[in-house]
């Protein structure tokens, strides 16, 4: 199972970036996806997750301004991101839990400039 993460970038403080994370390999189903990020000398934490019915769930500091969603068809899970703040910055990593264990992309930067 292979995980490509694409949409990281520079942006502006108050910009939107849009990340997307497409599964593909040996996978049949999955339970939960979620994104991940590590700041700079912190430790690696949750942004936000979508169950299979799509229930969700965001870090506190994120509610309102990022959106997570899913295409089940295309086994891809996005993280709209608006408004983003410095303290933004990190490098983001996508989570996919499938019933043959956890998998992990390869991570995209997001920088925000002040």
């Amino acid at each position: 199972v292979q995980l490509q993460a694409s949409g990281g970038g520079l942006v502006q403080a108050g910009g939107s970036l849009r990340l997307s994370c497409a599964a593909s390999g040996r996978i049949f189903s999955i339970n939960g996806m979620g994104w991940y990020r590590r700041a700079p000398g912190k430790e690696r934490d949750l942004v936000a997750a979508i169950s299979s019915g799509g229930s969700t769930n965001y870090a506190n500091s994120v509610k309102g301004r990022f959106t997570i969603s899913r295409d089940n068809a295309k086994n891809t899970v996005y993280l709209q991101m608006n408004n983003l703040k410095p303290e933004d910055t990190a490098v983001y990593y996508c989570k996919v839990d499938a019933p043959s264990g956890y998998y992990w992309g390869q991570g995209t930067l997001v920088t925000v400039s002040s």
